[in-house]
């Protein structure tokens, strides 16, 4: 979401936050599916270089601000043959299904090795996604309108731009992030929400996602995995990240245990949810998409 790219932004590029392509492409970054895993996944605090405040050369060692994006994986069915691209018509053709998507982040490490390819080991050691796949088709009934841009935003170019799409292309999605630690799993309370998010607040739709990706050429292949970038909204309670509900780790974030975080921290676990609400259909829920830091 715009919100996300501007509060992050803000914390990388003060004085210039929102670089101006934002605003005309789809931005993205290529990853990997080797570490990706189903809810339920742990893994250990990742390492690697980071650049201390005030240093001139970078350290080796574990991330210190371990952090987590709540996002949708968008899974490709058809798919398009090398130098075919995927037209706007056609793109949700494409679409197998729609899951939770957490992008776990060391923010420390990305920091420092994004200048200025983008994230590597920050963004490598692990992915979790909730256990369903949901169909375009059980989706339908919360399909809404892309909204409007601010105004003064540019139109997409013509071959990001479809009348349906425009009018039916987006989700009205309901997320949360749930947190549980592991004082309150001692004490038996049950997970704390941190975040409320909608998958409204998404600049780009899924179809402009996947026609972007092969506009160039680049081919897609049946299982294929999109992440939507993370889902934040205009205000702090809809921050779909740490960093941004922490303002990069300079407020706390309190819980009800009386503990407090500004980063993810050992044995911390992560839930994501997402439902969707309609008068007149069945609710639709994604499953859980949980996973765990251990030491």
């Amino acid at each position: 979401s715009v919100y996300h790219a501007t509060n992050i932004g803000k914390q990388f590029r003060p004085d210039n936050p929102l670089l101006p392509n934002y605003k005309w492409v789809p931005i993205g970054y290529h990853g990997r599916v080797s570490s990706i895993g189903v809810s339920g996944q742990q893994f250990k605090r990742p390492v690697g270089q980071t650049l201390p405040p005030g240093a001139t050369q970078p350290v080796f060692g574990p991330c210190k601000r371990l952090d987590i994006e709540l996002e949708l994986g968008v899974f490709v069915g058809t798919g398009n043959e090398l130098g075919e691209p995927i037209e706007m018509q056609e793109a949700e053709q494409h679409v197998f299904g729609i899951c939770l998507l957490n992008d776990w982040s060391a923010r420390d490490i990305q920091r420092w090795e994004s200048q200025p390819l983008g994230p590597f080991l920050s963004k490598n050691f692990g992915t979790t996604i909730s256990p369903w796949i949901i169909t375009p088709e059980a989706l339908a009934p919360f399909q809404i309108a892309q909204p409007p841009r601010p105004a003064g935003d540019p139109a997409p170019l013509p071959y990001l731009l479809d009348d349906r799409d425009q009018r039916e292309g987006q989700f009205d999605l309901e997320l949360a992030v749930m947190i549980e630690t592991p004082l309150m799993r001692e004490k038996k309370m049950p997970p704390q929400r941190i975040a409320v998010s909608n998958t409204k607040h998404l600049y780009w739709t899924v179809a402009q996602m996947v026609a972007h990706h092969t506009c160039g050429g680049c081919s897609l292949e049946p299982g294929d995995i999109f992440g939507s970038g993370t889902i934040s909204g205009p205000t702090p309670e809809n921050y779909g990240s740490i960093a941004e509900l922490s303002f990069d780790g300079t407020r706390d974030i309190l819980l009800a245990s009386g503990e407090v975080r500004r980063w993810v921290m050992d044995g911390d676990e992560i839930t994501l949810h997402a439902r969707g609400r309609r008068e007149g259909f069945a609710a639709i829920g994604f499953g859980e998409c949980r996973a765990r830091m251990v030491a």
